[in-house]
């Protein structure tokens, strides 16, 4: 079944042309992982995707719904997370506060300054963010203060925060950026749980192409803001546009 789906997806900044004509569609249980070089797009595309940009022209549909020019907010609500890139954790605030807003506020719309005097009247966000402890290994960090983790632990917890927001999609952009080779491993294995455990469907952005090839059922190419290819892991990497454009005309 088709989750996700875009159709002539463009968005132009002034006389920049960011998307061009951007088609894809994803099913739901895939693992697809978007590459790309530098400027090729794919911060753009997932924006758009999620609301944080309009289309300028096209459309978006998800789950048979059309989400084109929704509130991100609404289109959260609706079942799609998102993993930034950039830090999003509160740093003053507990990891468990930091799931527990997200939690809530996914719930109930918005968060409520009232919510850490009240917590106990919130029995579905503690157990659901109890679940993201768990899930994630934080539990022993769950009362530290989010300034004070590790860079690979700080990762994890914008992951928790995303998952906070019961996604049945999510976007996963750059997971393992500045991750060690164990971090990463971590991280791998992680995702592979969110596909098998919690029924997930991931769109993932990276650029470490070990980790991409490993665990991607099929790969969408970016360039210049087009679509260039889409594929198999095996497909993509004999794909002669994707060398030139992305992997160099040595890749193996």
């Amino acid at each position: 079944m088709t989750l996700l789906k875009t159709q002539n997806l463009t968005k132009r900044f002034g006389g920049i042309t960011a998307l061009n004509g951007v088609g894809l569609a994803i099913e739901r249980g895939e693992l697809v992982s978007l590459i790309g070089p530098n400027g090729a797009g794919k911060s753009t595309l997932i924006n758009t995707i999620t609301g944080q940009l309009s289309p300028t022209e096209g459309s978006v549909h998800y789950a048979g719904t059309e989400i084109s020019g929704m509130e991100p907010f609404e289109i959260t609500q609706l079942g799609i997370g998102r993993s930034l890139q950039t830090a999003s954790i509160f740093p003053e605030l507990s990891v468990r506060d930091n799931i527990a807003i997200a939690s809530f506020a996914t719930e109930h719309g918005s968060f409520r300054v009232n919510f850490f005097r009240r917590r106990d009247e919130y029995g579905g966000v503690e157990t659901r963010t109890s679940e993201i402890l768990e899930a994630l290994t934080l539990e022993d960090e769950a009362d530290t203060e989010a300034k004070s983790l590790p860079y690979g632990e700080k990762r994890r917890l914008e992951i928790a925060i995303g998952l906070a927001t019961d996604p049945d999609l999510m976007f996963m952009d750059e997971p393992t950026a500045g991750m060690s080779p164990h971090e990463t491993e971590m991280t791998v294995q992680l995702i592979r749980e969110l596909l098998e455990d919690w029924e997930m469907t991931i769109l993932l952005v990276e650029h470490d192409m070990d980790v991409v090839f490993d665990i991607s059922d099929r790969i969408l190419t970016l360039h210049q803001g087009q679509l260039i290819a889409e594929g198999t892991p095996a497909e993509i990497r004999n794909d002669p546009r994707v060398r030139e454009a992305y992997l160099g005309g040595g890749a193996e």
